[in-house]
């Protein structure tokens, strides 16, 4: 993944550290959600790498 999907407007951090803490943990959050949910998929009986590509 290439840093440039992830931006910060200028506007959401004009809330100081607290706001770009709870902006960090969000994404974190939600960066852990789609692993957990490709290791399910990955780890899916009968589907192979190339199928979740295909899909």
């Amino acid at each position: 993944m290439s840093e440039e999907s992830v931006s910060v407007a200028p506007s959401d951090t004009a809330g100081g550290p607290k706001g770009l803490l709870q902006q960090m943990e969000e994404l974190m959050a939600a960066l852990n959600a789609n692993l957990s949910a490709l290791n399910a998929d990955l780890q899916s009986p009968g589907r192979t790498a190339e199928e979740s590509d295909a899909g």
